[in-house]
This record gives C-alpha cells, structure tokens and sequence, in this order.
C-alpha cells in the first residue's frame, strides 16, 4: 500500500500550500468498505497520447536521481508491485489528472506520463494492461504502484503485494493528428501576451496568425478586462513547444506553455 511522504506529495502534485492532513481525508490507505465489483473492469486501451506537462522532468528525492524513460526505448522491468486505493481517490496524481482507483492506472517513478505497461504477475500468470499517470512507488523493491481495479484483475489486493513483470507498451505516433484518440486529451497553448484593448488584442491576432502561419486563441479573461493572445490549440505536445520556442526566439521571450480540455470543449 502506498505511504508516501509528504516532501514527495508537495513536489510531485504542486501542492506546496497544503499539509497532508488538509490534502487527504484518512490518514492510511485502505479499501473502501463496499465496492463494485471489479471483474468486468476491462484493460486500459494503449494509443498514442502527448506526454502531460507535469510530472515528466527528472527529478531527485532523497538523494536518489530518477531519470525519465525515453518512450520510444524498449523497457521491462521486474519486481513487486503494490496498490493504493481510497485515501488517493479523488486527489491529483503527478501529471494533474484526477485519481480513480476503479480506472486502469498506475504509478511509476520514471516512465513517461502518461503511458501503457503490461503487467503479468509472476505468481499466478495474471496480465493486466495499466495507464500510468503518477508517480510512485518509492519503496525498496517496489516498481509499481497499482489502481485498486488493476491491484484486483492480478489478484493483488488481499495480498498487498506481489512479484510482477512490466513492459512498457510502444505506440507510434499517428501521422495525422485527426487520428489521435485519447481518453483524457490535453490540448495545448503557447501564451504570448495579455493586453486589456480589445481592438487591440484582435489586430495582435491577425498579425500573429500570419508571423506563425499557426492558429491564434484570443481569450478573455473571467475576472478582468485583459485578452490573452495564444497560439493554438495543439494536440501535439511536440508542436505546442516547437511553436513556444519559436516565439521564444522572435518577439516573445516570455512564452510558455499551458494545458486545458475546457477551453476546447466550449469550441
């Protein structure tokens, strides 16, 4: 079970205002009393998706460097397996999705956010195929931190812990992104400028529209008269930071990138 401590949950969730009282209701891991059952739970389906924003740069926790997997490098690994459970459900994991512990998830310390492992548990023969999008688990022995759906497909719940196998699963990347599927797409930005005349902002957008021969997001703030110029959005990660460091170059030092599934869903 997972008992992480609580330098690790500030660096890895960005929550560096909340103490681990505040952040969780319970304070050790469990099962919840009463539950679905999980047997028609079906496996995680691989595709492509762009790597999360958070959660994927190395980093070093008590002492020990973790270097983040090149996705595109074949990786098995063996070892135990643990799971988490309810005192997790409903908080962020390490890429800023939201844990469920009846999805297909899991944690690993250096495997891209997200991405897709199978997991064989080398006592029974059980396999399970995972989508990793958190961080974990920082236990001797331990390379994976299994959903309590995933922990029950390879019968690892009652026990706690068991001896896996795990394979990082390859999917290239689709020529055209109109053939991405994600079941928790990201879409990206590349923020410039925030300006507070709106005829302004909107000339602003048609010029940077020819500069970057891109999309332009004109956006207006909730809270204030201020317009924010981006571009995009980007499905591809890998567009969203060749376009920032285009702009970085030119008349945009500032730019930076953000992430969002509500602005694209109200277009």
């Amino acid at each position: 079970m997972r008992a992480y401590p609580i330098l690790l949950l500030l660096f890895l969730a960005g929550c560096s205002s909340t103490t681990s009282s505040e952040r969780y209701d319970i304070a050790d891991d469990v099962a919840p009393e009463s539950s679905p059952t999980l047997d028609h739970i079906e496996n995680a389906q691989p595709r492509y998706e762009s790597r999360s924003l958070a959660g994927n740069k190395d980093y070093t926790l008590r002492g020990q460097d973790y270097k983040i997997v090149d996705a595109n490098t074949v990786f098995t690994e063996e070892g135990y397996a643990s799971w988490y459970g309810k005192k997790f459900h409903g908080h962020k994991t390490s890429n800023g999705e939201i844990y469920d512990m009846y999805s297909m998830t899991a944690a690993h310390k250096t495997l891209p956010l997200p991405s897709y492992v199978k997991v064989t548990n080398t006592d029974n023969g059980k396999t399970a195929i995972v989508r990793v999008n958190d961080r974990g688990p920082f236990h001797e022995g331990r390379i994976i931190d299994l959903s309590m759906a995933a922990a029950a497909k390879l019968d690892v719940v009652k026990h706690g812990t068991a001896p896996v196998k795990i394979e990082l699963i390859q999917v290239p990347k689709p020529e055209s992104s109109d053939e991405w599927q994600s079941a928790n797409p990201h879409f990206y930005f590349v923020q410039l400028a925030a300006v507070t005349d709106e005829i302004k902002a909107k000339k602003m957008a048609m010029q940077l529209e020819q500069d970057f021969s891109t999309q332009v997001d004109l956006e207006k703030a909730e809270s204030a008269e201020v317009y924010r110029l981006r571009l995009g959005p980007y499905l591809d990660r890998d567009e969203a930071i060749f376009q920032r460091d285009k702009a970085k170059a030119n008349l945009y030092p500032q730019a930076f990138i953000i992430t969002s599934q509500r602005e694209l869903e109200q277009k």
